[in-house]
């Protein structure tokens, strides 16, 4: 069979559904140029929604191979718009897209700090999307009165700006049919591969270097990620197992990350915030308001219209960060800070760059780019 990404697509995607949804026992894997051609034929609109649903879900019920989830982050990255910022590296922060539900994040911060830092820094992602429906990046950002809505070319610029240095961008923005499955996705109820690829686009890339970090929350991933930046481009990735599958560690327990460089060994790394970094924290992340706190989980309050609230009490927390407030946001900030520039050879150690982040944070330049 031609295999060609510009194949028909309906054929193609009427032999795909043919083999990976025909059970648990007899189910069969697709190369990564299908796996390539399918998510095209999918973002292009070719697909009826009954099969791009089995498409999915056949996939993953069959457990999605690594060329097929190579397949789909390219498909992906076909559709996107992906630019090349006037710098000569990019740090590129890939939090959950589908947001937080149990804690309020400083990371939507971090950019920031980074650019202050002078590392160039964007981050990316949804206003939300299932299955955590958390509060996320675009919420809480707008709520701060940041641009949420810049096109790719217009984040890029932001980079670029020495007074700036760091942006947000939306995939509405840089990968609008892949957006607009975002309903879909929900009807789906489980899980798809759109989930692990999508935060792997990278929609602002340096002209010599691209560096990801992103988050994870169970132990198969790390290798998957690693493999996947990789084929994405990234020049190197640091992935962390962070509190709700961000780019923070909990703040209260040893952190594990794991790393690699252009040369492609993939490291792993234990590392203690209170006796590296002499944070001492009773939570693991900035928790939420009492009245939140009372009513369970946040994905709760948040159906019921209150995502806006979580989103003020994350800015709240954040800027008071940003204006070197000790207390678990700051105390965040500082050792996701210090984990990214050391992890770029911006600093000989984890502990010069925390105290860097601590600089940068209490002379008032990294509130400073956050405005």
């Amino acid at each position: 069979m031609n295999t060609d990404i510009n194949t028909d697509p309906k054929a193609l995607m009427r032999s795909i559904i043919q083999r990976v949804a025909t059970g648990p026992e007899l189910s069969k894997d697709i190369s990564e140029s299908e796996a390539r051609g399918g998510m095209r034929a999918v973002l292009d609109g070719h697909i009826d929604p009954v099969q791009v649903g089995i498409f999915l879900i056949g996939l993953r019920m069959k457990r999605e191979t690594m060329d097929e989830n190579k397949g789909l982050l390219s498909g992906i990255r076909d559709s996107s718009d992906i630019v090349t910022a006037d710098v000569d590296e990019v740090l590129d922060i890939a939090d959950p897209y589908d947001g937080y539900n149990r804690t309020l994040p400083a990371s939507p911060f971090l950019p920031a700090v980074l650019a202050a830092c002078g590392v160039p820094t964007v981050t990316h992602g949804m206003e939300t999307v299932s299955p955590k429906f958390g509060v996320t990046h675009k919420q809480i950002l707008r709520e701060a009165g940041i641009a949420v809505d810049l096109s790719s070319t217009a984040a890029a610029q932001r980079l670029s700006d020495a007074q700036t240095g760091w942006a947000y961008v939306d995939q509405s923005q840089f990968c609008p049919p892949l957006h607009e499955l975002t309903d879909f996705r929900t009807l789906m109820v489980k899980r798809s591969a759109i989930t692990t690829v999508e935060v792997l686009v990278g929609p602002i890339r340096g002209r010599q270097k691209t560096h990801l970090v992103t988050g994870y929350v169970h132990k198969p991933y790390p290798p998957i990620y690693a493999e996947l930046a990789r084929h994405s481009g990234f020049s190197s990735a640091m992935l962390v197992r962070g509190v709700e599958g961000g780019v923070i560690p909990s703040l209260r327990q040893t952190g594990k990350f794991f790393q690699y460089d252009s040369q492609g060994q993939t490291n792993e790394l234990d590392f203690n915030p209170q006796t590296e970094l002499g944070i001492e924290q009773e939570h693991r992340a900035t928790p939420l308001p009492e009245h939140l706190s009372a009513a369970g989980e946040i994905g709760t309050a948040m159906r019921k219209g209150e995502n806006q609230i979580v989103a003020q009490a994350v800015v709240e927390a954040g800027l008071a960060a940003l204006k070197g407030q000790a207390g678990s946001s700051r105390d965040g900030l500082i050792y996701a800070g210090a984990m990214c520039l050391w992890h770029l050879k911006k600093v000989d150690s984890i502990q010069a760059g925390a105290e860097r982040v601590r600089q940068v944070l209490d002379d008032g330049s990294a509130l400073a780019r956050f405005k």
